[in-house]
């Protein structure tokens, strides 16, 4: 449906579609033959349910499969385990035109899809990610029409909520029962109240838009639940929850993926009335306000950074689940990468990213968080969804006319950290 999409004028920046991207492809040789040169042990990829499935239905493609296997097999040669995402945004358009999330029959088709993909790859795989951000899926998708499928159609939108959340059990159910290792990667943002504004109103804002904001899809997966302080509009109405679908969401995980970029700061305020930085509060209550902070930066893409936010909610998850081993699947910021004259791209601003992030997780480690491991968004430039080329993220850039790869500065310090399993100090010559 992302084909679909980025062809339909209007919907990508530019005009870009993801025809071509970072044509890795063709080039995941090329591409996994970096990762062993950077020192990395491990690699998180999607598969793309339309090459293995392109109705969405019945028998698998053939060549789709054979792709990921020789993927598999080159990341197994060069000692990288692969963690695959089995829907990274998607869907079959055969199957959106037959309702998409917002019908059952596409979480039970997703099952059935990841039977298939584990019984053809699962001896090569070392860990299983269900959903992507259904978050972003739903909000971006469903409600606000900036992602694929471009609706705005609340209904939509609370229906699809539970029928992602019953993919993911449904599909968990049917990888274990191939023995393999099964998480979920969810978009998590700390709602975050200072000292001054621990008002009892605050504090029931930041109930009400962390069950908006992160809720809404933890708690199903964690608890077996909706989250008590969600609005009801966002929430599936109780004649699509069947007996039994929060018992197949909330079956045990092995373990939990955590997508994180920026936290969310309220205050008391007068929504009427707002100031330099502030807006309303997501959660719609009278008193209260988002608002960024001064003091801290934000990325090319308005988003605070905030490395302190990573660690509170790492410890936060520690405490809600105890034992349950941790993974950042996502971490990361755009910038604005350029080649210089010398060939070089020497992206400081997200070295100083990475180090304070990293610095944080590993902190997290040491107050007995169960941290298992870090992925960063992302190895190389790509096609950023709405925001087509125009964003960059990886630590490796893509000059998209020619396909050739360069490593940036960002790379060659991840390298240090994969190879030391450790943070070093930035250089004295770069700002911290």
């Amino acid at each position: 449906m992302w084909d679909t999409f980025s062809h339909t004028p209007g919907t990508v920046r530019a005009g870009d579609t993801g025809d071509i991207a970072c044509d890795s492809y063709h080039r995941y040789r090329e591409d996994v033959a970096l990762m062993a040169a950077l020192g990395l042990n491990g690699y998180r990829f999607s598969i793309s349910w339309p090459r293995v499935q392109p109705g969405g239905r019945g028998a698998p493609n053939p060549r789709g499969l054979d792709y990921y296997r020789a993927l598999l097999d080159e990341l197994r040669q060069h000692g990288i385990a692969a963690t695959v995402t089995l829907y990274h945004w998607d869907l079959p358009q055969e199957l959106q035109d037959d309702g998409g999330w917002a019908v059952r029959g596409t979480a039970e088709r997703f099952a059935e899809y990841a039977a298939i993909v584990a019984g053809a790859l699962g001896d090569r795989v070392a860990r299983w990610i269900t959903l992507n951000e259904p978050q972003v899926v739903v909000t971006s998708g469903h409600r606000t029409g900036n992602h694929a499928p471009g609706l705005r159609d609340p209904a939509a939108a609370a229906a699809a909520t539970h029928h992602l959340l019953l993919g993911h059990g449904l599909a968990a159910r049917a990888l274990r029962g191939l023995g393999a290792e099964v998480g979920i990667a969810l978009d998590l943002h700390p709602v975050r109240v200072l000292g001054e504004d621990a008002s009892a109103g605050v504090e029931h804002g930041r109930l009400v838009t962390d069950a908006i904001m992160n809720g809404i899809y933890r708690e199903p997966v964690l608890h077996g639940r909706y989250p008590q302080h969600a609005p009801a509009g966002l929430l599936p109405p109780p004649a699509l929850i069947a007996d039994g679908d929060l018992e197949i969401i909330g079956q045990p995980l092995d373990f939990l993926g955590i997508n994180y970029y920026s936290p969310v700061f309220l205050r008391a305020g007068d929504p009427a009335d707002l100031r330099r930085n502030e807006e309303p509060a997501r959660c719609g209550l009278p008193g209260v306000v988002e608002y960024r902070p001064g003091h801290l930066e934000r990325t090319p893409m308005g988003w605070l950074v905030d490395p302190g936010g990573l660690y509170h909610l790492l410890t936060d998850l520690s405490a809600q689940a105890p034992g349950l081993p941790l993974y950042i699947t996502e971490n990361g910021c755009a910038a604005e990468d350029y080649v210089n004259p010398d060939g070089e791209v020497n992206d400081v601003e997200r070295v100083r990213y990475l180090h304070t992030h990293l610095e944080a997780a590993a902190r997290a480690v040491r107050d007995g968080v169960p941290l298992s491991g870090y992925f960063h968004w992302s190895l190389l430039d790509n096609f950023e969804w709405a925001w087509g080329y125009q964003k960059r993220f990886g630590i490796v850039f893509t000059d998209f006319g020619t396909q050739r790869r360069i490593p940036k500065s960002s790379a060659r310090f991840f390298a240090d950290v994969a190879r030391a399993n450790a943070v070093p100090p930035l250089p004295p010559a770069w700002p911290r």
